[in-house]
């Protein structure tokens, strides 16, 4: 079972196994590492280098003291990505004002997905790229990085737009753990995770 399996597959069972109930602190999910010692290290997301529709450098240090919400889309996707962007959009107005959360969209297309072609699509959709960073970078450092987001991205000729990805949108808090996720495409699901947004930024 490959890297990306095994962390969904571990989420996946933790999150079911959350009370009906609103918790009062999220779990910090994936597939925990050892030190050195034997002691259990959560899973964090590693370090990024991206450019984003500003052309900006973005890092895990641009969203620090933030947690953020990440998903992977392309913007010629025609089948998951315009419903989960529909989502992400939802997410970035209920929180606009929320200076804790940012949102963070990659690309999985850069050939296409270039920085004017991404600040073209984030001025249409009306978002700040102070709030909402859309990355792109070279296809396979982005590719290596959807499992850390539990996500998966994968080159198919068969796939609708030549790849076949999911569209989970995840919750990262600051110190780079994830919190929760939700299905992209589910707006029962993203009603959840928003909720779970909520209580993270309530947490003490």
């Amino acid at each position: 079972m490959n890297k990306f399996l095994l962390l969904f597959a571990f989420g996946a069972i933790l999150w079911s196994c959350q009370s009906s109930m609103r918790p009062d602190k999220l779990p910090v999910l994936g597939i925990p590492s050892s030190d050195a010692n034997g002691d259990s290290i959560p899973h964090r997301i590693p370090d990024f280098s991206l450019i984003d529709q500003d052309s900006n450098v973005v890092t895990n240090e641009t969203f620090a003291g933030k947690a953020y919400v990440a998903d992977f889309f392309f913007i010629a996707c025609p089948t998951i990505c315009p419903k989960t962007s529909r989502q992400m959009l939802r997410i970035y107005e209920h929180f606009k004002d929320e200076p804790r959360l940012a949102l963070l969209g990659h690309t999985l297309a850069p050939k296409y997905d270039t920085v004017a072609a991404l600040n073209r699509y984030a001025k249409n959709l009306g978002v700040s790229s102070d709030k909402y960073h859309y990355v792109t970078g070279d296809q396979q450092t982005i590719y290596k990085l959807a499992p850390e987001y539990m996500n998966v991205a994968i080159d198919d000729a068969d796939a609708p737009g030549g790849i076949n990805h999911s569209g989970y949108l995840v919750l990262v808090d600051k110190d780079r753990h994830i919190r929760s996720f939700c299905n992209g495409t589910d707006p029962a699901d993203v009603d959840r995770f928003i909720l779970d947004i909520e209580t993270l930024m309530n947490e003490k």
